[in-house]
């Protein structure tokens, strides 16, 4: 038996060795510059968008029975909650991303806190937006029996909401939070949106699985789109070492009023004209004009 122990703690040791070491130290997570810095938590960040999402829908998420004189302290509540949180987890994602060792965190600690007063003062403004969403997801859905149906049940309104969160963080150039936000939208509704895409008002995204919508996507305004729909990139442009080249506009811009049925894939820098229609299951990667029907039929003589 203790033969057996002692090759067991051999295995162990050598399995342990293994999982230590990495050959590629450039992506090894086990290879950071501050191992003493906690990294951002998943948990936390989510936990402050979801606060922040009963703040902007009050009374329909979190604590909903409070009467209406206790609406600003209820949202109060929760925007301290949401902010608290936020400036300890845009630290961390302040220094888990920083390229130099410091003997003080102080510049970060003023830097996070100062993007989160930031964000803050943009709620107004995204609470605004939301509700041209919502009116456009009960104006163009008939199945849809109040605007309340929408904030409380359809998958598109929960996406949008961590989106437009998160497009607000990632504008701030806030690390790692804003994709934590949007992918876990993702998970919960199926509907991946880039933080970075800039979305106009009144957007709506009808049934909404397997919707994608890259980082450099711009939408209009008074846009719909329906499930399956791709707003991607063709093959990325590399640099001389062979590596993807980053920051380059790279998705379409879809002008206002624009509606993109099932299935269509939309993919490279190209512009979808104001007003048109793309029928389900269309490819397209050459610009379309304005007030254009594009369908099966017709989609290749662009």
């Amino acid at each position: 038996m203790s033969g057996k122990k002692r090759r067991g703690d051999k295995t162990l040791e050598k399995v342990v060795r293994a999982l230590s070491t990495h050959p590629d130290e450039s992506i090894s997570p086990l290879k950071r510059r501050m191992v003493a810095e906690p990294l951002p938590s998943r948990t936390a960040v989510v936990e402050a968008a979801e606060a922040l999402r009963s703040a902007l829908f009050p009374g329909y998420y979190g604590a909903s029975e409070f009467s209406p004189a206790a609406t600003p302290h209820a949202i109060g509540t929760m925007v301290d909650h949401a902010r608290r949180i936020l400036e300890e987890q845009t630290l961390r994602a302040f220094c888990f991303s920083c390229a130099q060792k410091h003997e003080s965190c102080a510049p970060c600690e003023g830097r996070a806190a100062d993007r989160v007063r930031r964000f803050l003062t943009r709620l107004p403004a995204v609470q605004e937006l939301l509700m041209t969403d919502v009116r456009a997801a009960f104006e163009g859905d008939p199945a849809a029996s109040s605007p309340a149906e929408t904030v409380l049940c359809y998958p598109g309104i929960l996406a949008v909401t961590y989106q437009r969160l998160a497009h607000e963080l990632y504008k701030l150039q806030v690390p790692l939070l804003p994709r934590v936000i949007t992918e876990h939208a993702h998970s919960v509704t199926g509907i991946d949106i880039h933080p970075g895409a800039a979305i106009g008002r009144s957007f709506f995204i009808d049934h909404g699985t397997g919707v994608v919508i890259g980082e450099t996507t711009t939408i209009g305004k008074n846009v719909r789109l329906y499930q399956g729909v791709t707003l991607g990139a063709k093959s990325f442009p590399l640099d001389k070492h062979g590596n993807p080249i980053k920051g380059i506009k790279r998705h379409p811009d879809v002008e206002d009023d624009v509606i993109v049925y099932a299935g269509a894939t939309i993919l490279g820098a190209i512009t979808i004209g104001k007003g048109s229609v793309i029928g389900g299951n269309v490819w397209l990667t050459r610009a379309v004009p304005p007030n254009s029907r594009v369908s099966l039929q017709n989609a290749d003589k662009l």
